[in-house]
């Protein structure tokens, strides 16, 4: 029962981070997350979640959970990596879209406008995480005696509502897709799916230019690391190792 309760509190306060961040400007908000991979037990709760929120079809994952196998035998043990999208400052997916259809926001998330996205998937190719996927247009019940019609059902990212159909070739279908932090239910004051879904509470999240969220304290601690830190990206993306 007291986990339960520590459980609750910690969501309760991350979601009252959120909210004091949204009174200030956009601009003096830097969207982060810290996960601890000392409580990822890796039961994909969060990618299913992410699969579910954003009624993503099949190939894209905004959240992947990486196993990783770490020792020599008979000394082995595994690490579980949540990898969503790095939120980088320095962004090398937005510098080679030609149509400058991916950029960063003035609170730190780097987004897609899915009309101006042309496919040409080259963003893809230059994120050093492999955080980027694209949408082929498919669903999972699409070679089955009859295509379920939940999968058609309109999503609602970046805030706005996105129709889904069979035959019909429109946006988000044929654009690169990715983690952009649930921003239409961040903007509504709620934190990330995987955060809340987290059995652990091993995802931390929050404005990280505000020194009282529990975010930007988790980030600061000894143990805190980013990935491929040597290449300049400056990933929003923290790791407790």
């Amino acid at each position: 029962m007291a986990e339960l309760v520590e459980k609750e509190n910690i969501l309760v306060r991350m979601q009252a981070d959120v909210q004091r961040a949204l009174e200030k400007p956009e601009g003096e908000r830097r969207w982060g997350m810290v996960i601890d991979l000392r409580k990822c037990v890796g039961c994909h709760a969060c990618t299913v979640s992410c699969v579910a929120e954003n009624k993503l079809p099949p190939g894209v994952v905004y959240r992947p959970v990486l196993d990783q196998e770490i020792g020599t035998y008979p000394n082995v043990t595994r690490r579980f990596i949540p990898r969503p999208c790095m939120q980088c400052d320095e962004p090398p997916c937005t510098q080679v879209c030609p149509v400058n259809a991916t950029w960063k926001r003035a609170d730190g998330i780097v987004a897609i406008d899915y009309e101006q996205c042309i496919g040409c998937r080259y963003c893809i190719t230059a994120c050093p995480y492999g955080a980027r996927t694209f949408d082929f247009g498919g669903t999972y019940t699409a070679a089955t005696p009859e295509q379920q019609p939940y999968e058609l059902l309109p999503n609602f990212e970046y805030g706005q509502e996105w129709a889904r159909q069979p035959g019909v070739e429109e946006s988000p279908m044929g654009n690169v897709r990715k983690c952009h932090f649930c921003l239409h239910r961040l903007e509504q004051g709620q934190l990330p799916m995987c955060v809340t879904t987290c059995i652990g509470t091993a995802n931390y999240f929050g404005d990280l230019n505000d020194p009282d969220s529990l975010v930007a304290q988790m980030a600061a601690q000894p143990n805190s690391m980013v990935l491929k830190e040597e290449m300049g990206t400056k990933p929003k993306v923290h790791y407790l190792v």
